[in-house]
């Protein structure tokens, strides 16, 4: 809901706001801080120019929203309120004469707080990150390798990959991130990316003994704790189950999040220990769920990864972005963009075969990403393919969001599927079973779309615990410690060495003693509950939070169909955490909003990346050498 003038406390509203920043502030597209931004630029650069301050706040609200610019000619027809409401009746400039405007400001140029590329207006430090973004992709891109790239890689090919036919693109991955220095593997879960960065691993540790050379030193790294955890697992039981655990290759692969990789200091969350003066010592970098890459994250990890390492990035474009600014994968992948040019496409491959999950999770999850909201809806009434066990990998409970607790008959079945689940969890953690505690926490979670509200994580992580409160079985304390309480980690604690993301589980160490045990790369790692500040209990949690994690069950709540985060991108992402079965929680309405609805951040880097000798009025032509 909009801000109106009547609402004088409301902290959105900017009270000294004048002309055009007052009636965008007012309308709720601008709020105080996009206003209060523009306004001090425009005093610090003596430029009263109403339609280049508005210029100014909407570059300032963009990356607040996941976007890197505006762009001028079409904001008009996208813009809507924080909230995700439509607004009508803006005396919007007209787009020709605001580019004038805004191109003859001596607010805009280099050493200027804006920068125009185009028809994009950036902040200046988003377009710098920008500029050096593309310029270390296509860099990498372009760059020749030794001339030991190649001996025996064929015969080394052959004998990984089999010539069966299911692995020809995984094959195409492998040869191509042994030949250059930067490679994106990009595909759905289960398409087969860890298994190729395994065999990769193993192809590169016996070329070096092949040439006598030292085996390559190799980082696994992921945007959260519980990613890495999973890609280190992956990757080593990949190694070891193949037999291709040549010299040890695996066992040297131990995976951190990006932010541990990169050097974290506690004095600052936008600088690293490790950058272009101070490089990663490592041979190979390998990054999974690269989709949650910001486009500031990746400026800082392409600068410490030195120019002659390989960097290979692994991920689903298709998945939600990072909750920063940018859609860097997505960018690189080049999603919906027809005749996309070298240099970039060579350092690109995408994997189709989906080897973890077939028949309906497949389908839907190809009916979201492909936008057909009939067939999703079909296959969702169908419930069809049973699991084996009596049950179907697709449920859908056909309730309103805001129904939630009060729609007890439609709930029984995940009633019975959450008490079954968790009871398995607590059993094991009053047995003091921590590694089967944590284990079992991966069959069964409920994720939302949002953290608050009817639909959101908060209030269904009240209700599964009510649930369990009622059970005989389960003793449950709101607000308190008890065996069993799974944990989630909500912002970065360097002294513990936990991370935003991470998951555990309070489980009883000796009689009346209670610990919090969470899982690690490295192990597990057994933590007193009074060292804790920043975690929450998380029976459900957002599906932003669940990226890089997977789970035997899944339930996708959905809110109501005029929800801002109600996206495709975000559909299928709490759909492909499933292993095994999905339930959707929502209606006809929510399901199709969804589905019809696809993420669209403005971003210059795809433009930039595609044609990288660019001239006037083309994404990239404003870029100088330092930004």
């Amino acid at each position: 809901m909009s801000p109106t003038a009547g609402d004088a406390d409301d902290a959105r509203l900017a009270r000294h706001a004048a002309g055009l920043l007052h009636t965008f502030n007012q309308a709720g597209v601008l709020d105080a801080a996009d206003v209060h931004v523009a306004a001090r630029i425009g005093m610090l650069g003596d430029v009263a120019e109403e339609t280049v301050l508005l210029a100014a706040a909407l570059a300032a609200r963009a990356p607040r929203l996941g976007h890197v610019c505006v762009e001028l000619t079409t904001i008009a027809r996208t813009a809507g309120t924080d909230e995700g409401d439509a607004v009508a009746g803006l005396a919007w400039p007209e787009p020709a004469a605001w580019l004038s405007s805004v191109r003859a400001s001596p607010l805009v140029g280099p050493g200027r707080p804006l920068q125009l590329d185009g028809t994009l207006v950036y902040l200046d430090r988003l377009h710098a990150q920008e500029c050096r973004v593309a310029a270390a992709l296509l860099a990498r891109a372009a760059a020749a390798t030794g001339p030991t790239e190649d001996v025996g890689l064929d015969a080394i090919l052959d004998r990984l990959f089999p010539d069966d036919g299911a692995g020809d693109r995984q094959r195409m991955a492998a040869a191509t991130a042994a030949r250059r220095r930067l490679t994106v593997i990009a595909g759905g879960p289960g398409t087969g990316k860890t298994t190729t960065v395994a065999r990769l691993l193993a192809l590169l540790d016996e070329q070096a003994r092949a040439t006598g050379t030292r085996p390559p030193l190799v980082a696994l790294a992921a945007p959260t704790g519980k990613a890495a955890a999973r890609l280190q697992e992956a990757v080593r039981d990949e190694v070891e189950r193949l037999g291709l655990d040549v010299g040890g290759a695996s066992r040297r692969c131990t995976a951190s999040t990006i932010h541990r990789l990169l050097g974290s200091r506690p004095d600052t969350s936008t600088r690293f220990r490790h950058d272009e003066t101070h490089p990663l010592v490592h041979d190979v970098v390998v990054v999974d769920e690269a989709s949650m890459l910001s486009l500031s994250l990746m400026d800082r990890l392409l600068a410490a990864v030195r120019p002659d390492a390989r960097l290979v990035l692994l991920g689903d474009p298709d998945q939600l972005a990072s909750v920063e600014a940018g859609v860097v994968l997505g960018d690189i992948v080049g999603q919906g963009k027809p005749g996309a040019e070298a240099p970039m496409d060579a350092s690109v491959v995408v994997l189709r075969r989906n080897h973890r999950f077939e028949g309906a999770i497949a389908d839907l999850a190809a009916a979201v990403r492909d936008g057909d909201p009939e067939r999703a809806l079909e296959l969702l009434s169908a419930g069809r393919d049973g699991d084996g066990d009596g049950g179907s990998s697709l449920s859908w409970i056909a309730v309103p969001a805001a129904a939630g607790g009060d729609a007890p008959e439609a709930l029984a079945g995940l009633r019975a599927e959450a008490l079954d689940a968790w009871g398995r969890v607590t059993r094991a953690a009053l047995a003091g079973e921590a590694s089967a505690a944590l284990g079992a926490l991966g069959a069964f979670r409920v994720l939302c779309a949002h953290r608050r509200g009817p639909a959101g994580a908060s209030n269904w992580t009240v209700q599964l615990e009510r649930w369990l409160g009622d059970s005989t079985a389960t003793m449950v304390r709101p607000g308190g410690w008890y065996a069993g309480q799974p944990l989630l980690v909500t912002a970065n604690d360097y002294d513990l060495r936990l991370f935003n993301g991470d998951t555990g589980v309070v489980v009883t160490t000796s009689p009346g003693r209670l610990a919090a045990t969470f899982e690690r790369p490295e192990g597990r790692a057994e933590l007193s509950l009074s060292r804790l500040s920043h975690v929450e209990t998380c029976y459900a949690m957002t599906i932003h939070k669940a990226q890089g994690s997977q789970f035997d069950t899944v339930a996708v709540v959905l809110p109501e169909e005029g929800s801002r985060i109600l996206t495709r991108e975000l559909l299928y992402t709490g759909i492909t955490r499933a292993r095994r079965r999905v339930v959707v929680v929502g209606d006809e309405r929510s399901i199709a909003a969804a589905i019809e609805r696809p993420v669209a951040r403005a971003s210059g880097l795809g433009g930039r990346l595609r044609r990288p000798a660019t001239g006037p009025g083309q994404p990239g032509s404003s870029c100088r050498a330092g930004s």
